[in-house]
């Protein structure tokens, strides 16, 4: 049947701080699973659900070094609407961020830890995705990266070419997956990556075996209930226990 993606998880040197900055920037709850995990959902929001992709915040010491490869763009209405959410971010603590993007419509923006978001243009045509509109990974192969991640999930494949692909869950809800052609080379483990759910009933040792047969590899990081991989481009991810 495939995996869901269900999750982000970005380390922070301070989850509780990064966790009340995102909790209040997109409005959901902050809740915590134990010590040095915070978890960020939508009110009432019962996991998992296509509706919204969560996000988990784990506590680690390393510090920022790199531009991110995965960030989230967040929706917005209207050019009022962006400059709205865009200064209720700046007084949360976020900072504007030049990453060489150059005189676009959109706002790039950072956390209090450095991490790279965009406040999406007005223009952008995806609707009705929650405030996250669209979790972007940069890549060298879009179309590459979008046969992987459409075999691997049971998410649809909306729009691809030389230079981006999307993809959102068959049930057309919630937010999009996009994989960005970067020039920009992958260095060590990724600060932020994405987390795959098997549907209930699954095999976690199956799923992981079909997704190493799509072109994805294994990594040893010891005893976990869970997974650890990396897609073609050697982005890390999670393959959780099914439920």
């Amino acid at each position: 049947m495939g995996t869901r993606l269900v999750q982000i998880t970005m380390k922070a040197r301070d989850e509780a701080a990064v966790g009340a900055f995102w909790a209040q920037a997109l409005g959901w709850d902050l809740s915590s699973e134990g010590p040095g995990v915070i978890n960020l959902e939508p009110k009432g929001f019962v996991y998992p659900d296509p509706v919204a992709v969560v996000i988990d915040l784990v506590s680690s010491p390393e510090p920022k070094t790199v531009k991110n490869r995965v960030h989230v763009d967040l929706a917005t209405r209207s050019k009022d609407h962006q400059a709205e959410v865009v200064a209720r971010l700046t007084e949360l603590g976020a900072r504007p961020a030049d990453i060489g993007q150059g005189d676009v419509d959109w706002e790039v923006m950072i956390d209090p830890e450095g991490n790279e978001f965009c406040v999406l243009d007005w223009h952008d045509p995806e609707r009705d995705t929650g405030p996250i509109a669209s979790v972007v990974v940069d890549c060298a192969d879009p179309r590459a990266m979008a046969r992987f991640w459409g075999e691997a999930t049971d998410w649809a494949l909306h729009r691809v070419d030389d230079q981006s692909a999307v993809l959102r869950s068959s049930l057309g809800v919630g937010p999009y997956l996009q994989f960005l052609r970067t020039p920009d080379p992958k260095i060590g483990w990724n600060r932020v990556h994405l987390d795959l759910r098997p549907y209930p009933g699954d095999e976690l040792e199956v799923e992981a075996a079909r997704l190493q047969s799509l072109g994805a590899t294994a990594i040893d990081v010891g005893a976990i209930p869970w997974k650890v991989l990396a897609d073609p481009e050697g982005n890390e991810f999670c393959l959780l226990t099914p439920s």
